[in-house]
């Protein structure tokens, strides 16, 4: 039945109040139509922890003595007791746990920066996973030198600085990459460190040394990141494609962008530049067809290529050995030998000096540490 209805069915002493009710109503629908859809946002309300209790059997309902906050037992040196009460504030929790973590008595989380440093180092740790320093991590490949490390690091004062400077100053380091058959016939994985083994440079790496050796690296550090990707909104879903721009603001350090896995960085992702939103403690190195014809191809390396050129330019002169020079000291940090001094001038009388830079990026020289 409708409004209408209902009203020319009423009493003739109650159809005026009616329409009057009928009218409000109205009114108050379209004041309500009118107010804008609140904001939704996802928040956590914040609330001071509660006491732990002994539970009986696992029974929430069943709660026994009030159990206070404490580390692990099975670490020796170390008393698990924090000294805090069932109702310690967070904060004070949070406090205590880091302080305990960091003791100078706790062996394991000095173990496991200095194995996280070493691999970022030599691209293997002492313990193959960094992740995982336990039973299922394996044994470490130099236990003592693992720990003497550990222990040079909490007597510098935690400080990674110095630990850098510890490693890259041993021997160890500072060894060449040249292959030895004797020593490869007994360690060929070079898991005991005879030699220092060639390592790929990150896919991000590889991006910022370009970037550098063209001139057009942008020094500006901090505040939000750039966005290689364009957005536009179908329906209730945002759609994402990879933006390929040579603006200023696409021109700072690879740390700097913001990742959408739905429009990747082909470059990167030839180069296994792992997704951000799943876990790598170690990365996959491949090597692949793909990277070759991304190298070559991409539309970030010819720019590159050409920027660096006009770079070499700037910078050396008229004279063809003085390019041929300037443009192997930025890009492998090198003079070139006469064998390739005279190959590069055929192949920049021939094709420009852009292809000899687009040759320098295309090395292994530049994309590897030996």
């Amino acid at each position: 039945m409708s409004a209408t209805e209902l009203v020319a069915g009423l009493a003739p002493e109650k159809k005026p109040r009616a329409v009057e009710l009928r009218a409000e109503l109205l009114e108050l629908t379209e004041q309500l139509e009118a107010i804008p859809e609140p904001e939704k946002i996802f928040a956590a309300e914040i609330k001071p922890p509660e006491p732990t209790y002994l539970l009986a059997r696992g029974d929430v309902n069943q709660k026994g003595d009030p159990v206070a906050t404490g580390a692990l037992s099975c670490i020796k040196g170390l008393s698990p007791e924090l000294g805090l009460m069932a109702n310690t504030a967070e904060g004070d929790r949070r406090r205590r746990l880091a302080e305990w973590i960091t003791s100078p008595e706790n062996p394991l989380f000095a173990r496991v920066m200095v194995n996280r440093v070493w691999h970022y180092h030599f691209g293997r740790g002492f313990v193959e996973n960094p992740n995982d320093l336990g039973f299922n991590g394996g044994p470490p490949t130099h236990p003592a030198l693992l720990d003497w490390l550990a222990r040079e690091f909490i007597r510098g004062g935690w400080s990674i600085k110095n630990l850098h400077k510890l490693i890259m100053m041993s021997e160890t380091y500072r060894q060449s990459s040249d292959w030895r058959a004797a020593a490869g016939a007994k360690d060929a994985d070079n898991r005991l460190l005879w030699r220092y083994s060639p390592r790929r440079l990150e896919g991000e790496v590889v991006r910022d040394a370009m970037l550098s050796v063209s001139g057009l690296l942008s020094e500006k550090t901090g505040g939000p990141g750039f966005r290689p990707f364009t957005s536009e909104r179908k329906g209730s879903l945002d759609i994402y494609s990879p933006l390929d721009s040579d603006g200023v603001e696409f021109n700072r350090r690879t740390i700097y962008r913001m990742h959408v896995s739905s429009a990747p960085s082909p470059l990167l992702d030839s180069l296994d530049c792992p997704n951000p939103s799943i876990k790598a403690p170690k990365r996959i190195v491949t090597t692949t067809a793909l990277q070759a014809l991304s190298l070559m191809n991409n539309a970030f390396v010819t720019r590159q290529a050409q920027a660096f050129a006009g770079r070499v330019k700037r910078e050396a002169g008229e004279g063809l050995q003085e390019r041929i020079r300037r443009a192997f000291s930025l890009g492998l940090g090198r003079a070139p030998t006469q064998e390739e001094a005279e190959w590069s001038k055929g192949l920049v009388e021939e094709q420009g000096l852009t292809s000899l830079c687009w040759g320098l990026f295309n090395t292994s020289e530049f994309l590897y540490v030996n």
